[in-house]
């Protein structure tokens, strides 16, 4: 078949790796001039297991907080009545607990098991690192995390409770003087560079045939026939299928086809700094459960990622919001990395559904597949739900199961 993919971010390009090696000819449109430019720029780097990363999953492991300093969701500049309309439905799932969340699960580990084929395969070295702790500063901490505990118990993912001196024999950096009422301990848990992975990936599947079509936006989908109209062109080009993997503008797009999706952009911040000194820098990653901020070991850097508020695209830096993340940094790893100069800092957008689970499958809509919406979720999924459309588009059962992950109503 010959298919269209819009969007050329990690959830695009692993499903144009995914169809192309099923033999389809793949073309993917990307607004930006290189892959992995927005949402997969800077992203924490954790892959599975996925419900104890910050902003899995609403609900799980972190507190409903919508007002002052130490708001869960920070409400910038105002809402907008679709940013309303998204907010109430994504409480009233956090309280109920209704979010899939052993469906994301199990697509995380699935995911996890086919990057790694994948990397294997192709000799892909993108910074991965082995093992995580969740911090506990507090009990209370600890209780909010039981539910995703159970759910990844359930999941047969392995993991211990430990205590204080545990954690810092297997994280020596951390400081001696921190309160820390104990961990949790993930030992199969990964992490890595996305937008390296994403772009040893893209220059990979192009030389063998994918074609990449940069600085060039979508602006139209067809269905009769099915194709794609790029800005500042009339005729539409033609495809057998349309997959949109595109994040904020895949909504854009839905309504003309008599879709829509309430998907919002929650924006999040990463500070990455360059290695100071590695016995006081973490090995791996760390997940303060509080804060609801990671702390991850990228090769020579480290980088912190955290916060998340409804606001637009253009929206300034938040100031408390970064300092909150030095601030964190230095509580666990003081000295671990440079923070005065040489620092990335990035503000990128999570495209998230209220149930915080992404849309993987058929639209319903001849033609029109969608692979999109994994809000903080789109490196720890991406390669699996990317395997598992590919096995959709073939008519074939994917190995990995989809219930809950389809077009649904909120």
């Amino acid at each position: 078949m010959k298919i269209a993919i819009v969007g050329a971010g990690i959830v695009g390009v692993t499903t144009a790796y995914e169809l192309a090696s099923d033999g389809h000819e793949v073309t993917v449109f990307e607004q930006r001039s290189a892959a992995a430019e927005e949402a997969s720029f800077a992203t924490a780097g954790l892959l599975a297991p996925h419900l104890l990363s910050p902003w899995a999953l609403p609900g799980f492991g972190q507190p409903l907080r919508l007002m002052g300093t130490q708001a869960t969701l920070r409400l910038a500049g105002g809402l907008t009545r679709a940013n309303w309309a998204w907010l109430r439905r994504w409480r009233s799932m956090a309280r109920s607990h209704s979010a899939p969340a052993a469906a994301v699960e199990r697509l995380a580990q699935y995911s996890q098991a086919r990057l790694q084929a994948i990397a294997n395969q192709h000799e892909l070295d993108f910074e991965a690192s082995d093992g995580r702790l969740v911090l506990l500063r507090t009990e209370e901490d600890r209780a909010r995390l039981q539910p995703a505990l159970q759910v990844l118990r359930d999941s047969g993912v392995a993991l211990r409770e430990i205590d204080a001196d545990v954690a810092r024999q297997i994280e020596p950096g951390l400081s001696p003087e921190a309160p820390l009422a104990g961990a949790i301990h993930l030992p199969d848990a990964r992490a890595g560079n996305c937008r390296l992975f994403a772009q040893l990936l893209r220059q990979g599947i192009q030389g063998a045939g994918v074609q990449f079509v940069f600085n060039t936006r979508v602006d139209r989908v067809g269905t009769s026939p099915t194709g794609v109209v790029l800005q500042g062109e009339t005729d539409l080009r033609r495809f057998d299928a349309v997959v949109l993997c595109a994040g904020m503008a895949s909504a854009t797009l839905l309504p003309a086809l008599g879709l829509g999706l309430p998907m919002a952009a929650v924006y999040g911040y990463s500070v990455s700094a360059p290695l100071r000194e590695s016995t006081h820098a973490p090995r791996a990653s760390v997940v303060d459960a509080g804060q609801q901020i990671s702390i991850t070991r990228l090769g020579q850097r480290v980088r912190i990622a955290g916060g998340a508020e409804l606001a637009g695209a253009d929206a300034e830096h938040h100031t408390p919001t970064l300092q909150r993340l030095y601030r964190t940094l230095n509580d666990w790893f003081p000295g671990g990395a440079q923070l005065s100069s040489n620092l990335q800092i990035w503000r990128g957008a999570r495209t998230m559904l209220p149930d915080g689970a992404p849309v993987v499958g058929a639209s319903g809509v001849p033609g029109l597949w969608l692979n999109t919406g994994h809000g903080a979720g789109g490196w720890a999924l991406a390669c699996g739900s990317a395997r598992a459309l590919a096995d959709l588009i073939a008519q074939r059962e994917p190995e990995v199961s989809l219930d809950g992950l389809g077009m649904r109503r909120f």
